[in-house]
């Protein structure tokens, strides 16, 4: 938010008609609320009420109006038709009332911690004595557990703290509703967990209206006391309200084992997909037949030729790939010593199994990924890929990182061609367009193949990328959190996506990830990391779960929760093992 925007969301709004006191009537309320951008309508019809000191979470996906909705309230734009009313009356522009919280940081970075915050309430609360206003600002700064970092300035802060800094500046404003857009989407599971539980003592402390717009349905549930769905627009509308039964305080692992929790999580989850699958556009890959041509990355051609599912003897072959004592040392900031990040990663794999590596952030997973890559040296031990060492990178690993690394002046098409062509030369250029193709259109781009990544939503960059790493017919797929940036839904079809490819392919597959669901969705073991530094593997968790998968079939399989509690388990150890 620039410094313009914060000074207007800063002044109070004036009203000369006093509010109503009738107990009875919402805080909050939306009355049939339309707007549209353009000829395009984002929200349509939408009504909501919200009593004084609810909790309310909104599952809203990307393009589904959510902070076009956030923004509505808050007063930051009008509303085309239909009413926005606090306490009966008509929201017409920001105000102090309502504390905003966005997904990115809106700090001023020449300022402290401090002096954000003190921005705010020097503004809102001139008329208090100065060290009225600096007991103020302090109590806020101490409440997110920043009071150590009271006069650093932003770039000396992880995401997690900047993140703080804006939940205590909205408070220190003595809001009457509290206003989260996504706040902890860009932070790692840990550190958004942590912040989920200190924005709840906080609502219980301060006895505050809340309304968060989330992706993440577990995220929903352990907060709110409702969670209702945006639907995605065009044309946003509200779903059904499910009211979340479970009592406060509520434990992670806990719920685990809360049928409450399992049925509601099933619910809404299969009520999101639904509407996932019905905007789904129809793929045609099934019509287009892939060339019976071998890429020049794989010495070993037993099979009638490698994109489909192999039916040779070897495909289960143990230490396909072998790590051995593999560690990674960098040098201190100093230069005077060094630390061992990864240190004894040791872990075999069988011909077309798919691992998934999970950890709390800087555990050395990625390290590892990049490593096996040959992106990254390796200090101590060794990789084998098919009785080779692995020492630099080449076209026989497929890597999809989280962010996708595409030329942003080529189309989705010249982009995978890239790689087919070198993998490919001897092939026609038919043979080599149908490969290109196939690909995209199994991804759900064949009516994109045309469009230049700069065009493309991150989901569909995203989508881009699987295509290539599999297009190249690599003897191994590594994953690098590859949906860490996407919205639930997005994250949830591509999965999919990517196991169906998977399920043709029986590429040999590693995915690093920080999600517990997807870990246990995608892989044949899960391989738990220590934290770092020194980490190592602390658990490995086999998957015994009937392919192919879905995440609706998974929510239902009596052996799925048994799984997560094993790994939430380790995850909660880790985090206390400092």
């Amino acid at each position: 938010m620039s410094v313009v925007n914060l000074n207007t969301v800063l002044k109070r709004t004036s009203n000369p008609i006093a509010p109503s006191n009738d107990a009875h009537q919402p805080l909050l309320e939306l009355k049939s609320v339309c707007k549209s951008y353009g000829n395009a309508s984002i929200l349509n019809n939408i009504n909501l009420s919200i009593k004084e000191g609810e909790f309310v979470a909104i599952v809203g996906f990307s393009g589904s109006g959510k902070t076009t909705l956030i923004s509505t309230i808050a007063g930051l734009i009008q509303a085309d038709s239909g009413e926005v009313l606090k306490q009966g009356l008509p929201i017409t522009a920001p105000g102090p009332d309502r504390g905003v919280v966005f997904q990115n940081y809106s700090l001023m970075p020449w300022l402290t911690v401090y002096g954000n915050v003190a921005l705010a309430v020097d503004q809102i609360f001139k008329h208090w004595p100065a060290e009225q206003r600096r007991a103020h600002t302090e109590k806020y700064i101490r409440m997110v557990n920043l009071g150590a970092a009271m006069d650093k300035k932003p770039d000396e802060l992880s995401g997690g703290m900047r993140q703080r800094v804006n939940v205590a500046r909205a408070l220190a404003a003595s809001p009457d509703i509290l206003l989260l857009d996504e706040p902890l989407s860009a932070l790692d599971a840990l550190t958004r967990g942590n912040l989920q539980d200190e924005i709840l003592q906080i609502w219980e402390q301060e006895k505050k209206t809340v309304i968060l717009i989330t992706n993440d349905v577990d995220e929903a549930i352990y907060m709110a006391d409702r969670v209702i769905p945006l639907n995605p627009g065009p044309n946003a509308t509200f779903g059904p309200d499910f009211t979340i039964n479970i009592e406060r305080p509520r434990d992670r692992t806990a719920l685990n084992h809360n049928p409450e929790f399992k049925k509601l999580r099933a619910e809404i989850t299969r009520y999101l997909m639904d509407i996932g699958m019905a905007n789904n556009q129809t793929r045609k890959s099934d019509k287009i037949v892939l060339p019976k041509i071998k890429p020049n990355t794989d010495s070993d051609w037993n099979r009638a030729y490698s994109v489909i599912k192999s039916t040779q003897d070897n495909l289960a072959r143990p230490r396909y790939l072998e790590f051995s004592q593999l560690s990674k040392i960098y040098p201190t900031p100093d230069g005077n010593s060094s630390i061992k990040v990864v240190d004894g990663f040791d872990l075999k794999m069988k011909k077309g199994e798919f691992i998934s590596i999970i950890g709390h952030s800087g555990c050395g997973k990625s390290t590892v990924l990049s490593m096996t890559a040959g992106l990254n040296s390796i200090s101590e031990g060794v990789i084998i890929l098919d009785n080779k060492e692995i020492d630099s990178a080449g076209p026989d690993r497929g890597v999809v990182f989280q962010a996708p690394s595409l030329f942003p002046w080529l189309t989705a098409f010249e982009n995978v061609s890239l790689g087919v062509d070198k993998v490919y030369p001897h092939a026609s250029k038919t043979e080599r367009h149908d490969i290109v193709e196939y690909y995209l259109t199994r991804v759900g781009l064949g009516d994109s193949l045309r469009k230049k990544a700069a065009d493309m939503s991150n989901g569909m960059r995203q989508r881009v990328g699987i295509a290539r790493a599999f297009a190249l017919s690599p003897k191994l797929l590594l994953l690098d959190e590859p949906f860490g940036m996407l919205d639930s839904l997005t994250r949830w079809e591509l999965q999919e996506v990517l196991m169906e490819v998977w399920d043709r392919t029986q590429v040999t597959a590693i995915v690093v990830t920080h999600d517990v669901d997807e870990a246990i969705l995608l892989a044949d073991r899960v391989v738990m990391m220590t934290n770092g530094p020194h980490a190592k593997i602390g658990k490995i968790e086999n998957i015994d779960l009937p392919r192919p998968r879905s995440r609706k079939a998974l929510l239902a399989h009596p052996d799925y929760y048994k799984y997560r509690e094993s790994i939430l388990s380790f995850l909660t150890e880790c985090d206390h093992s400092h």
